[in-house]
């Protein structure tokens, strides 16, 4: 078995609150599309396909610019903040 370290990468992320479409959809600049239904979520078109983002979950920028949802409990294990 070989172990892996995760490199440490700097992202974007927004939380998606449920109120701030135009918030993401400024914070998408990539060619990926968006849906926001009606029961507050929304759903990001990904390159590993749909994927549904929950009001609270924060939507991550990767570093070739796609988006992808992540629930806040998995981004607070992953992630740390960076002090600017």
């Amino acid at each position: 078995m070989t172990k892996f370290r995760k490199r440490p990468v700097v992202i974007n992320a927004i939380k998606w609150t449920g109120e701030n479409r135009e918030e993401i959809l400024t914070f998408n600049t990539g060619t990926r599309e968006i849906d926001f239904l009606m029961d507050m979520s929304a759903v990001i078109h990904t390159l590993e396909g749909d994927m549904k983002a929950d009001m609270g979950d924060w939507i991550i920028k990767g570093i070739k610019g796609e988006l992808y949802p992540c629930k806040p409990d998995m981004l607070e294990a992953t992630y740390e903040p960076v002090m600017q």
